[in-house]
């Protein structure tokens, strides 16, 4: 369980909503801050310097994309948005301003709970724990010094684009990357409009290390919006 020094702000107009948040996340040991509106967002942030921010993207008084931007102006805290939007636009676009994580409601406090800490162990790892020469989730292992690849002990031979494929997503792991920051990543910044690329060398990695591509359990695709490795 979370130290209570752990806290977040919800920022959300929907005080049912913000009801069973707060029921959720103080039963499961977290400081719970809120804010009905984005302005009064922004200013419980500047006071109470949370540790994540869950955000409603349809505020009142604003666009939660809005929020994102001016929030990613001058903080790296973790932003995980909660949306009713159902266009997959809108969530690549919170993504690529800087979100962290996106659940769709209506949405369950299990889920929701696991992707906090994600972001929160993210953002740990963002600020200087990073440095692991080794990457290991179940039975795949990454060796960052030797650029080995292991699943169930096996080395995996792949090709220079697959490993910094493998690797950027690791680095991110259990965060979603848009399609756009991943091409960006790994073939330049004139390279969004090369999606098939990625399909392509995704296909390729996934025959490689997984033992069921077509039903993968860490190289995940979110549909319109682009691809996490799931912590298992």
């Amino acid at each position: 369980m979370p130290s209570k020094l752990t806290s977040i702000l919800v920022v959300e107009d929907d005080s049912q909503i913000r009801r069973f948040l707060k029921v959720g996340l103080e039963s499961n040991g977290y400081h719970y801050e809120e804010a009905h509106c984005g302005k009064a967002g922004l200013a419980e942030l500047t006071t109470r310097v949370p540790d994540l921010v869950i955000l409603d993207l349809g505020l009142p008084d604003m666009d939660g994309l809005e929020f994102i931007a001016q929030v990613r102006s001058w903080s790296k805290i973790p932003i995980l948005v909660l949306t009713a939007r159902e266009k997959e636009q809108d969530k690549v676009t919170a993504l690529d301003q800087g979100a962290d994580d996106y659940l769709t409601k209506p949405f369950g406090i299990g889920e929701l709970l696991a992707r906090i800490r994600v972001a929160l162990r993210h953002n740990l790892q963002s600020s200087g724990a990073d440095d692991e020469p080794v990457f290991e989730n179940g039975t795949l292992k990454i060796d960052f010094v030797a650029r080995q690849v292991f699943v169930s002990k096996h080395e995996i031979h792949l090709t220079p684009t697959e490993y910094k494929l493998l690797t950027l997503l690791a680095r991110h792991a259990g965060k979603v990357l848009t399609q756009r920051q991943i091409l960006k990543e790994i073939w330049g910044p004139n390279s969004a409009e090369q999606g098939h690329y990625l399909r392509i060398h995704m296909h390729q990695l996934r025959h490689k290390l997984e033992d069921n591509p077509a039903r993968p359990k860490w190289l995940i695709n979110e549909p319109g919006v682009g691809y996490r490795l799931k912590l298992v």
